[in-house]
């Protein structure tokens, strides 16, 4: 009699664990896999200075599918970009959240069957930097000289860009493919001559080991972008998850427009990746909101400037054949959720020479 009790107690606890856990659901995945181009200080898997990272600071796709018991897994990647496309390439991403505008070209053009959703991290700067004591000065002073470029990343494209606009191309100076960790340590041991990167090259500035001789804040014809893409896979066996994703995205976006007149609470969020606060505060100056730069919409400027990587990506020879941007672009959920959240009209929309629309 007690034996039958205590299979009757076990049935009991199983069939109650059924009822109450989240159940199997045909048209929803068990777990959506992320890649994202990047590590913070010290290889942690953080990053910062975008609504891509305070999704995931902030633990909002976690809290979004709790219910559903879907798991979400981030793959934070120090290859950055290129590492990102290699998951789509094999089959264990889902989306890319913040991937770079080149990376994502020579992605899709080399057959990664993706779509853009919404803009994560757009008018990204890029920062030159040269050891302490170096007597660089200019952009045309790196002729000849070693000088660290992530390849593949949106940096390639964007450093391509400003070289040409000194009169310079790759070939006049000594390019050494480095991703971020190699590059600060290598201009701190000045085995190299200088070094294109992002804010957190300023961190290098402060500790007095580097120098920075330009950037792009005042030279928004070369600011680089970001976006949020989906597999195409993913997109139509799932496109009810799919729109839950970007819905958090925007979510994300809102919240850090919401900060604009006070955006600490923001930049001492983006600190968890190792990057300083007076970094963030200075990279997102005042001569482009913070409200702008959270701004998950594809408006006609962000299509311009993919319009023109895609095409300088093949003029420099990164990619072999162009595409149709506007046949990658999939803005549907975007905009249901933007109605849904009645945000049409939240963000302000840029033309395609960047300036305000109405």
């Amino acid at each position: 009699m007690k034996r039958i009790l205590v299979l009757l107690t076990v049935v009991w606890a199983v069939l109650v664990s059924s009822l109450t856990s989240a159940p199997a659901r045909a048209d929803a995945p068990s777990v959506i896999r992320i890649g994202v181009p990047g590590v913070g200080t010290g290889n942690r898997p953080i990053i910062g200075g975008s609504n891509v990272a305070v999704v995931h600071l902030r633990g909002l796709l976690e809290e979004e599918f709790k219910a559903d018991g879907i798991q979400i897994k981030w793959n934070f990647l120090r290859g950055a970009g290129p590492a990102v496309n290699e998951l789509f390439a094999n089959g264990l991403a889902d989306f890319g959240f913040g991937l770079g505008d080149l990376p994502s070209i020579i992605g899709h053009a080399g057959g990664l069957n993706t779509r853009i959703l919404a803009a994560g991290g757009i008018r990204q700067n890029t920062y030159l930097a040269v050891p302490a004591d170096s007597s660089i000065k200019t952009i045309q002073d790196l002729r000849g000289k070693k000088v660290a470029i992530f390849k593949g990343t949106n940096i390639q494209l964007a450093v391509a860009k400003i070289l040409e606009g000194s009169g310079l191309t790759e070939k006049d100076i000594r390019a050494i493919n480095m991703d971020t960790a190699t590059t600060k340590a290598a201009i701190i041991t000045k085995d190299i001559d200088a070094a294109f990167g992002g804010v957190d090259l300023l961190a290098l500035r402060d500790q007095g080991t580097a120098r920075i001789i330009y950037d792009t804040r005042a030279d928004p014809r070369f600011l680089r972008h970001s976006t949020l893409i989906a597999s195409q896979d993913f997109i139509k066996k799932y496109p009810a998850i799919t729109k839950r994703v970007v819905k958090v995205l925007v979510q994300a976006s809102k919240w850090i427009s919401d900060q604009e007149a006070a955006p600490t609470p923001v930049f001492q969020l983006w600190t968890k990746s190792g990057t300083p606060f007076s970094n963030y505060k200075e990279d997102f100056n005042a001569a482009t909101s913070i409200k702008t730069r959270a701004s998950p919409l594809i408006d006609e400027y962000v299509a311009a400037q993919y319009k023109r990587a895609i095409s300088d990506a093949k003029r420099f020879g990164l990619i072999k054949n162009d595409f149709s941007f506007d046949a990658w672009l999939d803005t549907s959920f975007l905009k249901q959720v933007l109605k849904e959240q009645n945000l049409e009209h939240y963000w302000q929309e840029y033309d395609a020479n960047g300036k305000p629309k109405g």
